[in-house]
């Protein structure tokens, strides 16, 4: 009974071998990719933002300078006071130009009484030369007095406007409606119209100005997305505002102007935004940010790991029968850290590697 166990086993273990052959053989061969994370590409829409530095302006901005000089004998208003248009603001000493005037309107009365008296004479030595009793001399001559008195009554005319207009400049009034700057002068002090410091700044601020600036490559995405710079002023959405400590503007602006040119020195064009400002939180000179948004439809998006870079070019890696096919791509200047709109290189329905693409190398075998 043993020995025959003891034949069996050799036997056994050769048929087990056997087996374990033909087994081996008929398995299937695993694939050599290796398996990274796809994604098939399809429209979709985004909403990109992008903030900018900006600087706020009031509507219309008017340095108050007084146009003659004199000590300021009132001022009528308070700083930051709300000030409507034609409104006294400072009162420069007049008593001299009260004087003046008086003086210019007393040399009219006497330059009209000149001119009457000369076109008497003028008149009696046409009469007596018609009656052959004086010269044509005489006659001429009284002519030209006539002609000189005419002439010095309308330089005392243009001189009594001159010192009306002074005397009315001691009355500074504000050009527009707005809100009044700091007052650097007080009653007393001596101005002129050569002051470096100006009386007073008057800022429109019903609605503001915020200036903020793109680079050039993002200003001509924007008119090649809309066909034409007037259509991006039409057609842009209305963007927000975030005052400098962070808080958001209760109001959204709109964008209403993009300059023509480009700083040479910065390579950047500048844009205005108009924000109403019915509660005055809005003031001349603040700073804030503008936040704007673009809109894109039916885009193809990548996601920004799936991507890198060689030279400032960006590239892909398109999965082609298999393997991976490195694809560079344009985007759109503005993404927000995590995502790129593609503009060309790729289509709807192609298979990208979602991550990793740093990692790749051409012809890598992928498996989903």
């Amino acid at each position: 009974m043993v020995s025959m166990k003891r034949l069996f086993r050799p036997a056994s273990l050769c048929a087990l071998c056997l087996m374990g052959l033909t087994a081996c053989k008929d398995a299937p061969q695993q694939p050599g990719g290796t398996q990274y994370k796809t994604l098939t590409l399809a429209p979709t829409d985004r909403i990109l933002t992008r903030q900018y530095t900006a600087t706020v302006e009031g509507r219309q901005s008017v340095e108050i300078r007084p146009q003659v000089g004199g000590t300021i004998t009132e001022v009528c208003i308070d700083e930051g006071a709300p000030v409507r248009k034609g409104q006294t603001l400072f009162v420069i000493d007049q008593v001299p130009y009260r004087a003046a005037l008086q003086t210019a309107e007393a040399n009219v009365k006497s330059a009209e009484a000149s001119v009457a008296t000369a076109r008497m004479t003028a008149d009696s030595k046409e009469t007596l030369y018609n009656n052959k009793v004086v010269s044509a001399f005489d006659l001429q001559t009284a002519k030209n007095a006539l002609l000189e008195a005419e002439a010095a009554l309308a330089q005392a005319k243009a001189q009594e406007t001159s010192a009306r207009n002074d005397l009315s400049y001691t009355e500074v009034k504000s050009p527009v409606d707005g809100v009044s700057g700091m007052i650097p002068y007080r009653v007393g002090a001596l101005v002129s119209s050569s002051i470096a410091t100006p009386l007073t700044t008057v800022s429109d601020d019903e609605e503001m100005y915020v200036y903020f600036s793109l680079t050039e490559s993002q200003v001509l995405a924007l008119v090649r997305q809309y066909g034409t710079s007037d259509e991006a002023l039409r057609q842009m959405p209305a963007v927000e505002l975030r005052f400098s400590d962070g808080q958001p503007y209760a109001h959204k602006g709109k964008i209403d102007a993009i300059s023509g040119t480009i700083d040479t020195s910065t390579g950047a064009v500048s844009l205005r935004a108009t924000f109403p400002n019915p509660e005055g939180m809005l003031r001349n000179g603040g700073s804030a940010t503008v936040v704007v948004p673009y809109r894109r439809d039916s885009v193809l998006v990548v996601p920004q790991e799936a991507t890198y870079e060689i030279q400032d070019k960006i590239f892909v890696y398109k999965v082609v029968d298999g393997k991976a096919t490195s694809t560079q791509v344009t985007v759109f200047p503005v993404n927000d850290g995590q995502e790129y709109i593609v503009e060309s290189g790729l289509q709807a329905g192609d298979v990208i590697v979602a991550e990793g693409a740093g990692l790749l190398q051409e012809g890598t075998l992928i498996t989903n």
